[in-house]
């Protein structure tokens, strides 16, 4: 496809096989990193296989974290790992599902589009997928390279469609403008003493049954391939060994696109595409590496959720701290708490080692209690907390409770009967009945209070963050909340909402209604993150200075 410009959009198609969770989002999104460190405009995109319209109503044990966008849109997790590796902010048209495409066909088969035809899945499926295909290479009218992450795995019946789908793609634009890049296991068997090639063969010859070659394969490896390795993949694969890369397990993510590099895929992919451009400049990432991999300090902060068996249920939370870690030169290790196994009795005995805790989104009564209990340990023991969304709902509780001694105080998520809803739901959300796509979502706008803790992070009065959420602060309480010493430090204009709670009589207590973690990159903390690092590193080191003094006193008794 020619832009108006004359300029050749190239296509890089990724696509997995053997087992899932091999990391083709992390792929994509290095690749992309590489081209565009390279000097070419880069679109990243995500197809996702099953019919739910989007994952917003999907259970996270099944499904992993809802990753929200700017302008609203429900996606998957790997869509942040696209907007943290190429630090831009994408659109609801960089991730697809197949509810969306068959959605979209049957509507224009009711208005009569096709002209009475039968509708098949080819052509008007197919054809519809590279419609959204063409749709991202058309951004701002820039883009060079559009890399496409087909979900699940080769052989999954439900991905059948969007495989045809790139494989007219290649018809269509051409073998110089299309690339096709397969991510495949390469186990190592222990009893045996050796790695298997036969996965990689097996799920090859799957992809090229459905008729496309792949010109790249990416084997996911615990140990270094040798060369006759790739030889044997190339000879039955049928590509060269020079193109089957080795995507052999690191300490962070962040340090694949730097392999890979090493590994030349990023030569391989511009000769294939012919593509005119610089040599990546890679120093800048190599340096965040290096602080990832080799940091000064090291503190301890506990996540109190009830999705704490599921890492990828906090993926973002997870990368945020990272990023952090980076900008305050210290290692986070991260203590994962089940919020239902705290009480007033067992606080002490979860939290008492932390240096700082955060409390995550989430949905449900369950656990909430345990969160709130948490709240209240580190409140009364000045360790630095953030809590989001629903963490940031439930501080707000915890103080109505504790501190205004308001009898019952909830939200009425909750306990509907409650006499005190400091808590309620949104008034737009109160006629809602469907469930998918109908919270309150996307980029807002939120002005901080000049002198808070807040504004202080941030370093400007006005912020955008995104949300997710049904159930807001109740406004009925400010009065009586700002007496008892709640700051209300920021504020959504346009509705008066209260968006930021903080206390000032703590060295770091700040709950926020958005998701903050949500706009944290590698190349720029978020600041929020990044200050309850440091306010965690401070808290720790007086707290070693205090029990240094004590042992000290200890020893002159």
């Amino acid at each position: 496809m020619k832009l108006g410009s004359g300029k050749q959009v190239k296509y890089i198609f990724v696509t997995g096989g053997v087992v899932s969770s091999l990391g083709k989002g992390i792929a994509s999104a290095s690749i992309g990193l590489i081209l565009k460190k390279r000097g070419l405009s880069v679109n990243l995109q995500k197809f996702d296989p099953y019919i739910n319209v989007d994952p917003g109503t999907m259970n996270p044990f099944q499904h992993g974290e809802v990753f929200v966008l700017d302008d609203g849109a429900e996606t998957d997790l790997d869509l942040g790992h696209y907007e943290r590796f190429l630090d831009e902010s994408l659109s609801r048209d960089n991730n697809l599902t197949s509810g969306q495409i068959y959605d979209a066909v049957i509507s224009k088969e009711r208005r009569g589009d096709y002209l009475g035809g039968t509708v098949q899945v080819i052509p008007h499926i197919t054809n519809e997928i590279k419609d959204r295909i063409k749709k991202v290479s058309r951004r701002n009218g820039d883009v060079d390279v559009v890399i496409t992450e087909i979900g699940g795995t080769v052989g999954d019946i439900e991905g059948l469609p969007f495989l045809e789908s790139i494989r007219q793609m290649g018809l269509e634009c051409g073998p110089q403008n299309t690339l096709y890049i397969h991510l495949t296991l390469v186990p190592y068997i222990e009893s045996a003493g050796e790695v298997k090639t036969k996965p990689t063969q097996h799920s090859v010859k799957e992809l090229r049954e459905i008729g496309i070659q792949p010109n790249i394969i990416l084997c996911r490896t615990a140990l270094p391939l040798t060369n006759a390795i790739k030889e044997k993949i190339g000879l039955f694969c049928n590509v060269s060994p020079e193109a089957v890369i080795q995507a052999i397990d690191v300490e962070s993510i962040y340090e694949v696109p730097l392999l890979f590099h090493q590994e030349g895929l990023d030569e391989l992919i511009v000769k294939h595409l012919f593509l005119e451009c610089q040599k990546p400049a890679l120093s800048s990432w190599e340096r965040i590496v290096a602080k990832i991999k080799n940091p000064k300090h090291q503190v301890k902060i506990g996540i109190v959720g009830k999705y704490t068996h599921l890492k990828d249920a906090y993926k973002s939370i997870i990368e945020a701290f990272t990023h952090a870690g980076v900008e305050n030169d210290s290692r986070v290790e991260l203590k994962w708490i089940d919020s239902e196994e705290i009480s007033d009795k067992t606080a002490g005995k979860h939290l008492g080692e932390v240096n700082g805790i955060l409390v995550p989104g989430g949905f449900g009564e369950r656990g909430i209690e345990g969160k709130i209990e948490a709240i209240r340990y580190v409140r009364e023991n000045k360790i630095p907390f953030l809590g989001i969304c629903l963490g940031m709902q439930c501080a707000v509780i915890e103080f109505s409770r504790n501190v205004c001694e308001l009898k019952g105080a909830n939200s009425s998520e909750f306990d509907k009967k409650t006499q005190n809803p400091v808590i309620d739901l949104l008034p737009e959300q109160k006629e809602v009945t469907d469930l998918g796509g109908t919270m309150r979502l996307g980029a807002y706008t939120c002005v901080l209070e000049k002198g808070s803790l807040a504004f202080k992070a941030y370093g400007k009065q006005k912020i955008s963050e995104r949300h997710r959420h049904r159930y807001e602060f109740n406004n009925q309480y400010r009065d009586i909340l700002t007496r008892g010493g709640l700051r209300l430090s920021g504020l959504f204009p346009d509705k008066d909402l209260v968006e930021i709670v903080e206390l000032s009589d703590h060295p770091f207590f700040v709950g926020v209604q958005f998701h903050p973690e949500l706009k944290s990159r590698p190349t720029g903390a978020h600041p929020l993150f990044r200050e309850l690092v440091r306010a965690s590193l401070d808290y720790r080191t007086s707290r070693e200075k205090k029990t240094l003094l004590e042992n000290e006193e200890m020893t002159k008794v």
